[in-house]
C-alpha cells in the first residue's frame, strides 16, 4: 500500500497541528484528529478492497511469430463497484523486446476495460506470461491498494512465415506464380502421374491409353530439387543479430526456404547440427514436411559446444544417395571455418553447397565512419580485418565449387531465397 494525495494532506494537518501543539498547548491534542481519520479511512478502504473483485481476460496469439512485433491485449473487468481506478504495470516474458509501462485504466462497472502491449520474441519455445502488477485506488483516495492478478496464458514461439499478397480471383496458386514450363522441344526425362494444373501440352495420350489415367511428361525444366537445409545450433549461434540471435535468424531463414521450396514441389528436409549432429528430416515434399520441418525447428536451442560442420556432411553423405541442394547456415568467423571447409569437400562432387552466413552491420560500418576519438582508428583496422576475413572465406568456399555469401541480419533471408530461385533457374543443381 501507497498513500495518494489525500492521505498525504491529512498526514501534513496533522504534522501542522503538531507543531502548533507544541506552541500553544490549547492545540496539543488537535493533531489526534486528522490522524485518526487517515487511520479510519485507511481502515474502511482496506475492508473495501476485500470485498472487490477485478478479473482478467488475456487475447493473445497463441503461437507467436519469432522476432515479428504482434501485440497482446488484457482486458479488465469489474462487478462490485460503479467505478474503480487502478494502475496496471504492464510486463512479459525475458526473452520478449518489449518497453513495459504503467498504464491508468478506469472500470466501469459491466464493462471491459482494454489495454495493449506490442512485443517482439527472440528466442523460440514455450512460455507463460507474467501476470501484470496492479494497484487500485481506494473509495476515498487516501491509497493505492495492491491487488494480485492471475493469468493462464502461454505461448508458444514458433519460426516466422513467408507472408503473401492475397489471392487474386481465379489465381488457383495464391500469388505463388506458376512453375516454369518448357517448350515444346524441352528433353523429356521420365513420365509421371499427371498433376492438377498440368498444361494439356505435357499429357502424353498414349501412355495415359495404355494406363488408363492421365501421365504426363516430365520435362528437363520440371525437374524438381532436392534440398537439405543444415542449421548451426553451436554455440556462436547464440551471438546477436538483429532484433534475434543468430539461431533464431538461421530458424526463420529455414522456414522460409522449405516453405518456399514446398510452394515450387521441390522436396526439402532439415538437419541441425552443433558438436555433432542433432537432428534430421530426410527431404520430403509437400504440406506435410514443411509441418515436420516446422516442428523441428520450434524445438531448438543453442548448444553450448563448438560446432563442427564435418560431421554434419559425413552425415549427409552417408544417408542422402541422390544429389543434394545443401543450403548450410552458419557463422563464417567461427573457429570452425577450417571444419566448414573439409564439410564441403566432403560434399563435393555428388552435392551441391550453398553457405549463408550473417553479417555484423556495425561492424562493417566502422571502417568509414568518422573517428571521434584515439581509439576509433584501431576500431576501424579491426572492422577492416574483420570484413577481410569475411571474404576470404567466402573466397576459400567458392574456390572448392561451392555458392556462399554474407548479408546483414534483416537481408539474409531474401539473399538466401534470391540464391536459391537463381540456382533453380540456371540448373545449378
Amino acid at each position: 500500500m501507497s498513500l495518494r494525495r489525500n492521505a498525504l494532506l491529512l498526514v501534513l494537518l496533522a504534522g501542522i497541528l503538531a507543531i502548533l501543539g507544541e506552541w500553544d498547548s490549547g492545540w496539543a491534542h488537535l493533531w489526534c484528529i486528522p490522524a485518526g481519520l487517515l487511520l479510519a479511512g485507511l481502515a474502511y478502504e482496506s475492508a473495501v478492497r476485500r470485498r472487490r473483485s477485478v478479473r482478467l481476460r488475456v487475447a493473445g496469439p497463441q503461437r507467436w511469430r519469432l522476432g515479428s512485433t504482434q501485440s497482446i491485449e488484457f482486458v479488465f473487468t469489474q462487478n462490485a463497484a460503479r467505478t474503480m481506478e487502478a494502475q496496471v504495470a504492464l510486463t512479459g516474458p525475458d526473452s520478449f523486446a518489449l518497453e513495459p509501462r504503467v498504464a491508468a485504466v478506469r472500470m466501469v462497472r459491466g464493462q471491459e476495460s482494454p489495454l495493449v502491449l506490442l512485443a517482439r520474441p527472440r528466442r523460440l519455445g514455450p512460455y507463460h506470461w507474467p501476470a501484470p502488477r496492479m494497484r487500485v485506488s481506494g473509495p476515498l483516495g487516501l491509497g493505492w491498494w495492491s491487488y494480485p492478478l492471475s493469468i493462464d496464458y502461454s505461448p508458444v514461439v514458433v519460426p516466422d512465415i513467408l507472408t503473401r499478397p492475397k489471392r487474386a480471383p481465379g489465381d488457383a496458386w495464391g500469388g505463388m506464380g506458376l512453375p516454369q514450363r518448357a517448350g515444346g522441344g524441352a528433353e523429356i526425362v521420365q513420365l509421371r502421374r499427371y498433376r492438377h494444373l498440368d498444361p494439356l501440352r505435357i499429357v502424353d495420350w498414349k501412355a495415359s491409353a495404355r494406363r488408363g489415367r492421365l501421365i504426363s511428361r516430365e520435362l528437363a525444366d520440371e525437374r524438381h530439387l532436392e534440398i537439405l537445409i543444415a542449421v548451426d545450433a553451436g554455440r556462436s549461434s547464440g551471438l546477436a543479430a538483429g532484433e534475434v540471435d543468430r539461431l533464431g535468424l538461421y530458424v526463420n531463414v529455414a522456414a522460409r526456404l522449405a516453405q518456399r521450396a514446398a510452394e515450387l514441389d521441390d522436396a526439402v528436409g532439415i538437419l541441425v547440427f552443433a558438436e555433432r549432429p542433432l537432428v534430421m528430416v530426410p527431404p520430403a515434399r509437400g504440406v506435410r514436411a514443411v509441418q515436420r520441418i516446422r516442428r523441428t525447428l520450434e524445438t531448438c536451442s543453442v548448444r553450448p559446444a563448438q560446432s563442427n560442420p564435418a560431421l554434419a556432411a559425413a552425415r549427409i553423405r552417408a544417408v542422402s544417395p541422390r544429389r543434394l541442394l545443401v543450403v548450410l547456415l552458419t557463422d563464417l568467423l567461427d573457429a570452425s571455418t577450417d571444419e566448414l571447409l573439409e564439410a564441403v569437400g566432403l560434399l563435393r562432387p555428388k552435392h551441391f553447397t550453398f553457405i549463408g552466413a550473417v553479417e555484423n552491420p556495425q561492424i562493417t560500418a566502422l571502417p568509414a565512419a568518422t573517428a571521434a576519438d584515439t581509439l576509433d582508428p584501431y576500431r576501424a583496422l579491426a572492422a577492416t580485418e574483420y570484413h577481410d576475413t569475411l571474404a576470404a572465406n567466402v573466397r576459400a568456399l567458392r574456390a572448392l565449387g561451392a555458392a556462399a555469401l554474407t548479408a546483414r541480419p534483416d537481408q539474409l533471408d531474401r539473399a538466401v531465397l534470391g540464391a536459391y530461385q537463381r540456382f533453380r533457374r540456371q540448373r545449378r543443381i
